[in-house]
């Protein structure tokens, strides 16, 4: 008996069809891994920039405690793993002050420092962040 030969070639259309789903199966994944990948790299490189902001605001806490004023100041990460980080600290030397119910006279500070790591847009790993806060002396 012959085959019919309407039917040859079937079997390579069905394997074409499995090494197309297969193929767009393994873009997939790949592609996956890679967002997976990068989406891990931005969450450390924020949380150092949660840190680098931070350890400005505690510079600037420290010198509103001390009664030094810097209207603008960059403090020294050069020697911490935190050193690619650009820290801007802006102190409002005092915002107000009022006298408590002792008779002394307290100052209100208002410290704010601003963490980033390169240019937005520039990088895929671009990172930012601000913390403020207000210290009492």
């Amino acid at each position: 008996m012959r085959p019919d030969p309407r039917q040859q070639g079937f079997a390579l259309v069905a394997a074409m069809f499995l090494i197309v789903v297969i193929a767009a199966v393994i873009a997939t994944m790949a592609r996956l891994s890679t967002v997976q990948h990068e989406t891990n790299s931005l969450s450390i490189q924020q949380a150092r920039a949660y840190q680098a902001a931070r350890a400005g605001l505690e510079w600037g806490i420290t010198l509103a405690t001390a009664n030094v004023c810097v209207n603008d100041g960059l403090p020294n990460l050069a020697d911490s793993n935190l050193a690619e980080f650009t820290v801007a600290v802006t102190m409002n030397c005092p915002v107000d002050s009022y006298t408590d119910e002792t008779g002394a006279t307290v100052q209100i500070y208002r410290i704010t420092a601003v963490a980033q790591n390169g240019t937005p847009g520039g990088r895929s790993d671009y990172a930012f962040r601000s913390l403020s806060a207000v210290v009492e002396r």
